[in-house]
């Protein structure tokens, strides 16, 4: 139980350092780690060259110094050879720390018999041999056991003195240093300048996938138009092609739904057309003459006796009510199949009329409506569209929007070819968890069968905000050469 709880404990906090691997690495571009990971070696690589430079400095400077101690042993068993002859005790052992000033890497300390120090040399006192010193941190990495010998200096065989030689590599780990110095801005400056040309490198290589994820998010909006230029890489190329041949297929797909679309918002509208025709030419006028052989009965029923005559005006009255809300109903599916005025009045004057009506039976509400610069017709699939649309807009807003006022606005933007109709209202949103309803599902459906753009924008307690974007061209809307508007049908 002990080991279990153990484990437990130091679970959670894995999860704690996947943010922060993910914001150091996962979160960079492919250049950034690219790049990272060749600083990152070039660290390493520095690492392990410092290191081993400074194993070298240490051998070297361990056998420069043993070098010159043994040089200076020789030149002065050699001096006191020579020159004891020609001059007294005492001025060869003052003249002997100047003679051995020019050894490097060794400090020469002459004593007289007695132990009094006569003179000294060391590397710092010739001025060829002054340089900068390394910095302490350097010089205890390469610094080495200091040695030190001494010879007696005996003439005719009475001790004169003695030479003491001391290891100096102060002055070796200085050149050294140097040269540290001069390769790591060599260094530096070629690092700096491989970084600038792998980065721009890397752009090079990368931007192709740049323009990559680009396309993505232009076929992500349903944009299929888009076309990569083909990059110089081979397998770069090759992506570039799949794309294109992908976008291609696309946009011929999209095209066919397009017109599959238009045909059947044209076939539905046709359909429409005629159910209204016949409830018009055929439904209505029976009710008409059902309601007329009514009241030609009832004037016939007056003549009968009393107790006839009131049973049947009872079941006339029935049978008229029944005629009349036959006939309400006739009228409501007429609307909603077709406004009757669609076709004969100009679009703009229609929805004028439709945003007036609700003006009238609602007038709590502040109807305003713009509708300027709009051909009399877009053809009957637009027009209704668009009809419909600000229908359901008002609809909603009037039943669940508690507003109080109500904006539609309608423009032809004749730079884009486009139909522009945005519903406003300032009143209470739409909840984000609230389901769209069959009246929303239709209208998005009526405008995008016709390549267009349907949306809303909503937030809770700031109103809500209907636009539509219908392509004229892509919708089946043209301009004849007489310049009269019509209509192409698939």
């Amino acid at each position: 139980m002990q080991s279990v709880s153990a484990v437990t404990s130091v679970q959670p906090a894995a999860p704690q350092r996947r943010p922060l691997l993910r914001g150091l690495w996962h979160g960079r571009s492919v250049r950034a780690q690219l790049l990272f990971v060749f600083v990152l070696i070039d660290i390493v690589a520095l690492i392990v060259g410092g290191s081993v430079a400074v194993l070298r400095a240490r051998t070297q400077a361990r056998v420069e110094t043993a070098a010159s101690m043994g040089l200076a042993e020789a030149l002065v068993r050699d001096a006191v050879g020579l020159t004891h002859q020609q001059i007294s005790a005492e001025q060869f052992l003052e003249n002997l720390p100047v003679q051995l000033r020019s050894i490097r890497h060794v400090r020469i300390a002459v004593r007289d018999a007695s132990g009094i120090p006569i003179g000294a040399t060391s590397p710092a006192d010739d001025a060829a041999n002054i340089r900068a010193l390394a910095p302490g941190w350097f010089a205890k990495l390469v610094a080495l056991p200091i040695e030190s010998h001494e010879l007696p200096v005996v003439i005719n065989g009475i001790k004169v003195g003695d030479v003491q030689i001391v290891g100096e590599p102060g002055d070796e780990i200085a050149e050294f240093w140097d040269n540290v110095v001069a390769m790591a801005a060599t260094v530096a400056l070629l690092n700096v300048a491989m970084v600038g040309i792998l980065y721009i490198l890397f752009g090079r290589v990368l931007d192709p996938l740049i323009i990559l994820a680009a396309g993505l998010s232009d076929l992500k909006r349903q944009s299929y138009k888009v076309r990569m230029p083909k990059p110089q890489a081979r397998e770069l190329a090759v992506i570039t092609d799949h794309f294109n041949a992908l976008a291609r297929a696309l946009e011929t797909a999209r095209t066919e739904n397009l017109r599959l679309n238009r045909q059947l918002v044209t076939a539905q509208d046709d359909e429409r057309r005629r159910t209204a025709l016949e409830l018009h030419d055929e439904v209505g006028p029976c009710l008409f003459g059902l309601k007329a052989n009514a009241s030609s009965i009832a004037s016939v029923a007056a003549e009968l006796p009393e107790k006839a005559k009131l049973g049947i005006a009872e079941r006339l009255r029935d049978t008229i009510a029944t005629i009349d809300h036959l006939q309400a109903i006739n009228r409501s599916m007429l609307e909603r199949l077709r406004p009757m005025a669609l076709g004969h009045v100009p679009l703009a004057e229609l929805i004028d009329r439709l945003v007036r009506d609700y003006g009238r039976r609602h007038s709590q509400i502040a109807f305003s409506i713009s509708a300027e610069g709009l051909q009399s017709s877009y053809g009957d699939s637009i027009d209704l569209t668009i009809y419909r649309c600000i229908q359901e807009s008002l609809t909603n807003a009037v039943r669940h929007a508690q507003a109080r006022n109500v904006a539609v606005v309608l423009r032809h933007d004749k730079a884009e070819n486009n139909l522009v109709l945005n519903v406003g209202d300032d009143g209470c949103g739409i909840y984000p968890d609230k389901v769209a309803g069959f009246g929303m599902r239709g209208m998005r459906e009526r405008v995008e069968g016709l390549a267009g753009c349907y949306a809303i924008d909503s937030q809770t307690g700031a109103g809500t905000r209907v636009r539509v974007t219908l392509p004229l061209a892509e919708a089946g809307y043209v301009m004849t050469k007489s310049g009269v508007p019509g209509v192409v049908t698939a």
